[in-house]
């Protein structure tokens, strides 16, 4: 397929805090929400509790540079299972940027590897954020690539 490009879109599972979520993340990495459709403004006549009406069915955050991130909530009737075997990297061009996005990440969140130098990257950590999910932070990948 001449002009295609397959991009993967990391789509972020949520326990009714998709759109809490999704707003620290456009804050931490400079982006902005440019979507959002909750269960009860679903068209048609999926039956939604009432209780479930104002959760995210889809949300989508734009980053700098047009990456994008989707999130949701669980579906109304599903237990909410936490993510697990993903984690998002992000790539920042400084470490800086990279250094503000793990430090947010990381308060009332869990690091799980130190931001450190590594072979890949000038700097690079890990860290659970307060929503249950796990980050890549790369600051400056493209010195060592």
């Amino acid at each position: 397929m001449a002009g295609f490009v397959l991009q993967p879109i990391p789509y972020l599972a949520f326990d009714g805090n998709c759109s809490e979520a999704l707003d620290f993340y456009a804050s931490l990495f400079d982006g902005k929400i440019v979507g959002k459709m909750t269960f009860g403004e679903m068209p048609g006549d999926f039956p939604v509790p009432e209780d479930a009406k104002n959760c995210v069915v889809n949300e989508s955050l734009e980053l700098p540079g047009g990456a994008i991130i989707y999130g949701g909530d669980t579906p109304p009737g599903r237990a909410f299972t936490p993510m697990a075997g993903l984690m998002p990297a992000l790539n920042f061009p400084t470490v800086d940027q990279a250094q503000k996005a793990f430090d947010g990440q990381a308060a009332g969140g869990q690091v799980t590897m130190p931001f450190a130098p590594t072979c890949w990257a000038e700097k690079f950590g890990m860290v659970s954020d307060k929503f249950g999910i796990h980050w890549g932070v790369n600051g400056n990948m493209g010195m060592r690539t």
